[in-house]
């Protein structure tokens, strides 16, 4: 129970890697804001939390929308009694336009950035201050290991929130807020099952260490550990787990 009597929000948690984290931190005490756009997912995940004797509400949230995510601070302070951490791992991924950055549609492209790169910002600028309040905590991005290679507009994205991970551990530091950022490689969720289809099996073959794909499990362990006190040293890394799919020295 490392996070009884914490409020944690979760962007991005009513499917996927977004929901796994949500449902693993309930399961070790934190009361848990279930955070998404889509209201019918995100209330029956908050729900089942609830029923499996967890803590949980639904937030609808659009993260590119500065007035969404101080409104959702709003709501949680009032409802959890404020917020101790903050996943940023909304994104948009499964409906993801194939596309060249030479190419894609001028406006898709920037509301895939405003989502993608600037929704952590938009939501860490709105969340910070109640953090600090409570004496400090921790935030986690999701990145991924497409920042390491060709990946066109998503790869651009994803090392953005590199950047941005390492920039905000700074200026965050002083008021003890730690931020780190996971980077998953080829992970089985539906959305990758959408995106990647059979060419999932030879990115596994060709480019894993580990032979299977990642499940959303090996994810969870990741961000426990880097919101976690265990990692009350560790900020401004981005920790890829990935099979072994990168290698960066």
């Amino acid at each position: 129970m490392r996070f009884k009597d914490k409020v944690v929000v979760v962007t991005g948690a009513a499917q996927g890697i977004g929901e796994a984290y949500a449902r693993a931190l309930a399961g070790e005490g934190a009361a848990v804001v279930v955070a998404d756009m889509n209201e019918e997912s995100g209330a029956k995940v908050a729900a089942s939390i609830e029923e499996d004797g967890g803590r949980a509400i639904f937030v609808r949230c659009d993260v590119s929308d500065a007035a969404s995510a101080e409104a959702l601070v709003a709501t949680t302070v009032e409802q959890l009694g404020g917020i101790d951490h903050l996943v940023n791992n909304a994104a948009i991924y499964g409906a993801m336009e194939f596309n060249l950055l030479i190419s894609v549609d001028w406006d898709y492209y920037r509301r895939f950035m405003s989502v993608n790169l600037d929704g952590a910002l938009v939501m860490t600028r709105a969340v910070h201050p109640e953090i600090a309040k409570r004496g400090g905590g921790a935030i986690v991005n999701q990145s991924s290991t497409a920042a390491y290679l060709y990946s066109g507009f998503y790869g651009l994205a994803k090392a953005g929130i590199n950047s941005l991970t390492q920039q905000l551990a700074h200026e965050l530091g002083g008021q003890k807020i730690r931020v780190n950022a996971i980077a998953p490689g080829p992970t089985d969720t539906e959305a990758t099952r959408t995106q990647a289809g059979d060419a999932a099996k030879d990115i596994v073959r060709n480019s894993l260490a580990i032979k299977r794909m990642g499940s959303v499990d090996d994810m969870v362990g990741a961000l426990l550990f880097l919101l976690s006190d265990d990692a009350s040293w560790v900020t401004g890394q981005v920790l890829a787990v990935d099979g072994g799919q990168t290698f960066r020295l």
